[in-house]
């Protein structure tokens, strides 16, 4: 089997006694005969069962190792957990996993860092003060001194979906729409569907915030004030983004071909229409990052963990779509 031309991608091993452990071993079982997918687990060995594991010593070792295990970077002080039972004796470890990960992907040794999830709680003990792993692997690669500017996206179900706001009070949202934020957005959005989804020429949709996107500024003004400007200046620099479309039909519209990708106003109007469409596959993206990252849709499923009933889905799809972007950047950058 041939080497493939990309370093392998670093995955974390995320939180060890949520659904980490089970989905990584079931996405190495799944991807082990494609060489462009090969990854490498940072984490600790005794917690992967059912699948055979190598450790190896470097990236570059895990090419030649996938195939037959699944190679495991080692933590050495990762404890013993049981699935459904988080121990904050554990969260150095995870944090750490994704400090490494980074970091390798930021040298060159992985061509992408894709993230299991984690409980944020549980890192709290650490001195861990990071909204959630978009914000942190956006501050590890500042503190490396390369430029951040993260927009999270959300794909499946045939839908690209990037956030204005995620986790804000809904009556917050209107007064942080100005300033520049939408445009910042979608000309990050409009970068990634460029150069890591490969789309010449992108089609992006604004949503409304009001119900039928203001209908004329009868229910809110958001739309005719600060939408709508931001689409003409966006048009204006080359970057086509339409003026608000109504959340009821925009997304029906994207997955009829007419969008490339949505951007939504509020976290929920995003999400619920690609949760809706495809549960358990959906990927978390962070665009506008100087390294390829991606992450499963969901949460630790403790209660999975504890039932191994763990799905892989969306793990499997976030190593397959990192491993898309890496190859298209590369392809871009030649």
């Amino acid at each position: 089997m041939s080497r493939p031309a990309l370093p392998p991608l670093a995955l974390t091993m995320g939180d060890p006694a949520g659904c980490g452990p089970a989905i990584s071993a079931a996405a190495w079982a799944a991807l082990r005969h494609d060489p462009a997918l090969a990854f490498y687990l940072i984490g600790a060995p005794h917690l992967i069962s059912g699948v055979p594991t190598r450790t190896i010593s470097s990236p570059a070792d895990a090419a030649d190792v996938f195939p037959e295990a699944l190679p495991i970077l080692r933590l050495d002080d990762v404890p013993s957990v049981a699935p459904g039972k988080p121990d904050k004796a554990a969260a150095p470890g995870i944090v750490r996993a994704i400090e490494l990960a980074v970091a390798d992907a930021l040298a060159g040794r992985a061509s992408g860092v894709v993230t299991n999830p984690i409980n944020k709680a549980l890192l709290y003990s650490t001195g861990f003060r990071f909204p959630g792993h978009t914000e942190f692997v956006a501050h590890l690669c500042e503190a490396a001194g390369q430029a951040a500017n993260p927009v999270m996206m959300l794909t499946g179900g045939g839908l690209r979906v990037a956030l204005a706001t995620i986790h804000m009070p809904l009556r917050d949202v209107p007064g942080v729409l100005g300033d520049g934020r939408l445009e910042r957005i979608a000309r990050v959005v409009h970068n990634s569907l460029v150069h890591e989804f490969g789309i010449a020429a992108p089609r992006i949709a604004f949503t409304g915030l009001n119900p039928h996107a203001g209908e004329g500024g009868s229910i809110g003004r958001e739309e005719i004030e600060i939408i709508n400007p931001a689409s003409d200046r966006l048009q204006a620099e080359g970057i086509f983004v339409s003026h608000a479309r109504p959340g009821d039909t925009v997304f029906a519209e994207a997955l009829s071909g007419a969008w490339d990708a949505v951007i939504a106003m509020t976290h929920d109007q995003g999400l619920i229409p690609v949760k809706t469409l495809d549960m358990w596959g959906g990927v978390n993206s962070t665009l506008g990052l100087p390294i390829v990252r991606t992450s499963p849709d969901h949460g630790t499923a403790y209660d999975a963990a504890a039932a191994a009933t763990c799905k892989p889905d969306s793990l499997i799809a976030a190593l397959r779509l990192a491993a898309t972007f890496a190859a298209n950047r590369q392809k871009a950058a030649a």
